[in-house]
């Protein structure tokens, strides 16, 4: 590794121990499945937050809890259990373009997958490749979209297949499959490597990565997330996304306005 990639992955490193800490929860929608205990609810919870999370961070938070709430706060007993009764409360739900009607679509495919496939964990654990899960996000939607539903509903679970960063779902699985000391991510799965997460690109961070020189391709799509997957899998093998605390939090943090 030359001089100034060494200089850049110690920046990095100590960016990522500023912003990987408790004090990241209290803002971030992550705090959100750190309510539960239970696996399941853990998962489901963390599933539907990242579903909404695109948008003010305030409002992502406001509509998860709303979204939970609706569930009795039990997401894993509701989604097995619930009756029309208790659907009918739904309507009227609305975050950005997710509404009630792709709400009620994502919790039958939630009921779905936890009858008949091992759950979320069950899908990205079958289909996940050596070096990706980029093609289990792909077969996830396949699977999740078996049941029922509208058109427009598809369009709020991505495909890196057909081009997409697929920002929310790895930021999920960031969530679910990272394990370290620090007590933000979960690291509930344990058949899934961490080595094979891809970082969440997003406008954000993707501007932050570009202006490091860690990206040179200028759309933020799945080509983008192979490239600097990349980079970043050079700076730490074991555990590359961690990286995401320290782009994302350089971008909120306003470090693009120094230059």
């Amino acid at each position: 590794m030359g001089q100034n990639l060494k200089e850049l992955k110690d920046f990095l490193d100590e960016k990522v121990a500023q912003y990987n800490n408790p004090t990241f929860i209290e803002l971030d929608p992550i705090q959100i499945p750190h309510s539960y205990t239970r696996k399941e609810d853990i998962e489901i919870s963390g599933f539907l937050t990242a579903v909404i999370s695109w948008g003010n961070r305030t409002s992502i938070v406001k509509n998860a809890k709303r979204m939970l709430a609706y569930m009795g706060d039990s997401p894993y007993d509701f989604i097995l259990g619930h009756d029309e009764r208790h659907l009918r409360q739904i309507d009227g739900f609305v975050h950005r373009t997710f509404n009630s009607v792709d709400l009620l679509t994502f919790i039958e495919g939630l009921k779905h997958l936890y009858k008949h496939k091992n759950g979320l964990e069950g899908i990205f654990v079958k289909y996940q490749t050596h070096d990706s899960l980029q093609p289990a996000i792909h077969e996830l939607k396949k699977e999740f979209f078996y049941v029922p539903h509208l058109e427009r509903t598809r369009k709020h679970l991505p495909d890196p297949m057909t081009g997409s960063a697929a920002k929310k779902i790895n930021m999920y699985l960031r969530w679910m499959v990272r394990k370290d000391d620090k007590g933000v991510d979960f690291g509930i799965w344990k058949n899934i490597p961490q080595s094979i997460l891809s970082c969440p690109l997003d406008v954000h961070s993707g501007n932050v990565a570009r202006k490091l020189g860690l990206l040179r391709r200028k759309q933020n799509d799945a080509k983008a997330v192979r490239e600097l997957d990349g980079v970043l899998r050079k700076f730490d093998p074991d555990d590359p996304v961690k990286y995401d605390f320290a782009l994302f939090g350089l971008g909120v943090s306003g470090y693009l306005n120094k230059f």
